[in-house]
């Protein structure tokens, strides 16, 4: 695992100038999905794999925050842009895979298209089950592998690019990676066909 793991952080670490460029095409849609996700979430909030922050400013000032990254460049790239402005919201380098955080710590937990790149998907989702409260909940907006005949073959195809290029799987499941997690209360929502999809938990443990 560690192994893979430095690969995906090198190649977040080597996207991060660029990161928020690359994304900016997406902004019309996904802000809105953003606006909506990070508005469902209440209390102590843990936010994983926060990138270059693309979330806080949609944040209530009253929600306290502990974003973590894996990749030192992209968190430093939060930082510069929000901490000075966003005192509830506190960066943390940090794997989701192996978290440092006591058991049952956060009322709330936050992804936003994060679980394409976790090296272990269902370790770093019990990780989350770990230091999410009894009864608590996960809030996500992730991208999925299609169940269409012709487009998740396709996704398959392709994958092997953006995994090389910045550490990212185009057809992950991530609702049956929920369920293997341990995770029994699933709301899912689609977004943009069956590939971008909300997907809501309720830490039933």
């Amino acid at each position: 695992m560690r192994h893979n793991t430095e690969h995906i952080k090198k190649r977040y670490n080597r996207m991060a100038l660029v990161f928020d460029l690359l994304e900016k095409p997406m902004d019309g849609f996904s802000s809105r999905w953003r606006e909506e996700i990070v508005g469902a979430v209440h209390g102590r909030v843990l936010e994983v794999g926060v990138g270059t922050g693309r979330n806080i400013p949609y944040y209530d000032p009253s929600v306290q925050v502990v974003a973590i990254d894996f990749s030192k460049k992209m968190l430093d790239k939060a930082r510069q842009k929000f901490e000075k402005n966003y005192q509830n919201v506190t960066f943390v380098e940090m794997d989701a895979q192996a978290m440092t955080f006591p058991d049952n710590h956060f009322d709330c937990v936050l992804t936003s298209c994060v679980f394409c790149s976790v090296p272990i998907p269902v370790l770093g989702l019990k990780e989350i089950r770990r230091v999410c409260k009894p009864g608590g909940k996960i809030v996500m907006l992730e991208h999925v592998r299609s169940s269409h005949k012709l487009v998740g073959p396709l996704m398959d195809l392709m994958n092997p690019l953006p995994l090389y290029l910045y550490g990212a799987n185009i057809n992950r499941d991530t609702v049956g990676n929920l369920r293997k997690a341990g995770f029994g209360k699933i709301t899912v929502t689609d977004l943009w066909g069956d590939i971008f999809k909300k997907i809501v938990v309720i830490n039933d443990k």
